[in-house]
């Protein structure tokens, strides 16, 4: 009866009285095995199992529920590695190691975890006295088998030396520096392309959009200010709108949309990508933090495709190549989630070192994805590199933190977006908003720690969407007296040729559906002996990253009708609008400048008399969803800046992430994501929608997650104002 007992106790401390799908939980029944306190019995290799099967049954009181004494017998042959996640039989030709703490896990698996400094269970969370080590040479030797399954060289990832120093003089914790074998000087090992597969594919993507050509191109239209101008009447800043529209994905097409049926993304054809992550493992991420990272990225890794290939750089104090880049087949997935498995959060902050060794693996790849990006994540200050004084004097020069080779002014051509994540309250803002900036990319502020899948998955939904690549739009006047005036294009590099008659965007990279609305201003001269005045030519051209081929467009000629008298003819709205969204961003950057001076009350203001000002426009008075989502931001904003301490909580992160959401139009996760009236939802894609949709599928799904999220959604970090 005893030995039941103990059984049933083992089984409630490790969350296994759940429905979950076979072999997806490690089934350890030693029962000499002592559980450790409750806090900390949340499995960060649990997080990673897949979710459960969604064409199955629910859960009985008879079925799995309830099961738990037969799956943990002693003599069951269904063990799962809860790192790798395969099956452990006894007399497969594999090791098995058992903890003290009674877990078991393949012995190669967990001393991987090991010499990546892991000593502490997967599972349960306890402190390891007694370790497993191989020995100090990573290459097997001649005539022998590896040990460790893990196909890459293995000397540029694991850690070797742990020691523990005194506290550094500006923080209170304990600093692990990462001591590691020597990398190579040149990461040029990445995990060739397979071109027998990417040939196949093209041809069979193009002769499925041989007969949907059109629907592939990219769609220009433009718009006036006004439809006619009188023949007498000149204008110094007339506005003409244009907006481009990339095609859509394939991938969005499928009829099967729930989620039993959901088309699995990497199985349709689009441009792969080549992916690296750089996410912060500091002492601050301990805890929920890195469990919730970890599943995050489990979902990054499970949603990524055969020739998608992923690299992960994890960095505190220094920053160490935790994973190669490798294509993510089924063996680079296990792979992959293994290694992400064995972060453990301890030491400082060093961005500019971790974003440094992203920046070497994409620029020492022997191949090149037709799509790439790195993702930073941290939640603290880099206190290496640059000094944040807080205030508008002394500001930090931010660029250090971003490679040379990554800055546009580089004249190699190397640019390779960042998109960076700041997490929680402690995060620098400023700086995380900068080498986004800099780099292409967008910045996300993660407010709620429950909401970082959501937020990856929307960032991966668009990189999986590409279709798009290099875009150039280019405009030109066609009647000898009209001149441009300015090019409002945001964050988009754009250029007007000194006689003022020809101007240019660099629009970049588009995900499938995605919109780029641009404002144009020019001269309008008079015209008394003619119906209508040809005012703009516009043209773009484009690299297709599925057939390669380069597209080139021409737009219909935009002209006014010339009237003798004058009509009644209202703004276009949909000029409107996005002269709306451009003064709501001007607004944000205004209020932003005035609170780092230290004057909240007029940051209030300005943001403030904007409101006023979006009432009585034409979009407002229409009831435009943008300009009622605008309206709400600004109210947001407000709310955020009601005292010192709340705009350095979540303030200033909220409008920066705002800015930068507008200026690349392209969604942002900030605040509370599932908000319907927050202009998150204004620029997202299909494509995004489909994936957060699928993260949040898999966290509902998830018994242990639901656990685990429960307390941290159940209230904000952010400081409420009173």
């Amino acid at each position: 009866m005893g030995s039941k007992w103990r059984k049933v106790k083992l089984a409630l401390g490790l969350n296994l009285c759940v429905y979950a799908p076979k072999n997806n939980i490690a089934d350890n029944d030693e029962e000499d095995g002592s559980l450790p306190p409750s806090s900390d019995r949340h499995s960060d290799a649990a997080l990673l199992s897949p979710v459960p099967d969604w064409n199955s049954a629910p859960p009985t009181p008879g079925s799995n529920r309830l099961k738990f004494s037969k799956s943990l017998s002693r003599s069951s042959s269904k063990k799962t590695c809860s790192i790798c996640l395969t099956s452990m039989r006894r007399g497969d030709g594999q090791a098995i190691f058992t903890a003290e703490c009674s877990h078991s896990f393949h012995f190669h698996c967990i001393a991987s975890n090991v010499k990546h400094g892991n000593q502490i269970c997967p599972i349960c969370r306890a402190k390891w006295k007694e370790i497993p080590l191989q020995g100090p040479s990573l290459d097997p030797p001649l005539g022998r088998a590896r040990v460790n399954p893990v196909d890459w060289p293995q000397n540029n990832a694991l850690m070797t030396v742990i020691r523990r120093l005194p506290p550094r003089s500006n923080s209170s914790r304990n600093v692990v520096p990462l001591f590691q074998a020597p990398e190579p000087a040149i990461f040029n090992d990445d995990e060739l392309l397979d071109h027998e597969v990417d040939s196949t594919e093209k041809s069979s993507s193009n002769k499925s959009l041989g007969d949907c050509n059109e629907q592939r191109k990219v769609k220009m239209k433009t718009f006036t200010e006004v439809p006619a101008v009188p023949q007498s009447n000149t204008f110094d800043k007339f506005t003409v709108l244009i907006n481009l529209k990339a095609p859509a994905s394939n991938s969005w097409q499928n009829p099967c949309r729930n989620q039993a049926n959901m088309p699995q993304i990497s199985q349709i054809p689009r441009a792969p990508v080549d992916l690296v992550t750089v996410l912060d493992i500091s002492g601050s991420m301990a805890g929920t933090k890195l469990a919730l990272l970890k599943r995050a990225m489990g979902f990054v890794i499970q949603n990524l495709g055969p020739n998608d290939r992923l690299a992960v750089i994890a960095f505190s104090s220094t920053a160490r190549r935790l994973f190669p880049l490798r294509r993510m087949s089924e063996t680079g997935r296990q792979q992959a989630l293994q290694a992400v498995n064995s972060l453990v959060a301890n030491g400082g902050t060093n961005i500019a070192e971790g974003l440094r060794k992203g920046a070497k693996i994409m620029e020492d790849r022997r191949e090149k994805n037709p799509v790439a990006s790195i993702i930073l994540l941290s939640d603290g200050q880099d206190t290496y590199t640059v000094s944040n004084t807080g205030g508008n004097q002394n500001q930090p020069n931010y660029q250090l933190l971003l490679p040379v080779s990554m800055h546009p002014e580089d004249g190699s051509g190397f640019k390779i977006p960042v998109h960076a994540f700041g997490f929680g309250t402690d995060h620098d803002a400023s700086s995380m908003h900068s080498i986004s900036e800099i780099s292409g990319g967008t910045f996300s502020f993660i407010e709620t720690e429950g909401v970082i899948q959501d937020a990856f998955a929307q960032c991966i939904g668009g990189l999986l969407s590409v279709v798009v690549k290099d875009l150039q739009l280019r405009i030109e006047c066609l009647h000898p007296s009209v001149h441009l005036g300015f090019l409002k294009a945001g964050s988009y590099p754009n250029h007007v040729l000194s006689d003022r008659r020809t101007g240019s965007i660099d629009v970049g990279d588009l995900y499938a559906d995605e919109e780029r609305d641009f404002l144009v201003s020019i001269n309008v001269p008079a015209a008394f002996s003619s119906n209508e005045t040809m005012l703009l030519k516009v043209k773009c051209a484009y690299n297709d990253p599925l057939t390669k081929e380069t597209v080139t467009l021409e737009g219909e000629e935009v002209r006014i009708k010339r009237p003798v008298v004058a009509g009644q003819d209202e703004v276009s709205i949909e000029v409107d609008r996005q002269q709306n969204r451009l003064q709501a961003a001007d607004a944000m950057a205004q209020a932003r400048t005035a609170a780092e001076n230290g004057d909240l009350a007029f940051a209030v203001s300005i943001l403030e008399n904007c409101r006023k000002m979006l009432t009585e426009t034409v979009s407002a008075k229409s009831r435009d969803r943008l300009c009622v989502a605008l309206d709400a931001e600004l109210k947001e904003m407000q709310e955020r800046m009601a005292s010192r301490h709340v705009y350095e909580a979540s303030g200033r992160a909220y409008i920066l992430s705002g800015l930068s959401s507008h200026s690349w139009q392209r969604a942002t996760a900030r605040g509370d994501s599932t908000d319907g009236s927050s202009l998150v939802q204004a620029y997202q894609t299909p494509s995004m929608v489909e994936m957060v949709t699928r993260s949040q599928a898999t966290l509902l799904g998830s018994p242990s997650a639901q656990r685990l999220l429960r307390p941290v959604l159940s209230f904000s970090s952010r400081p409420r104002p009173r």
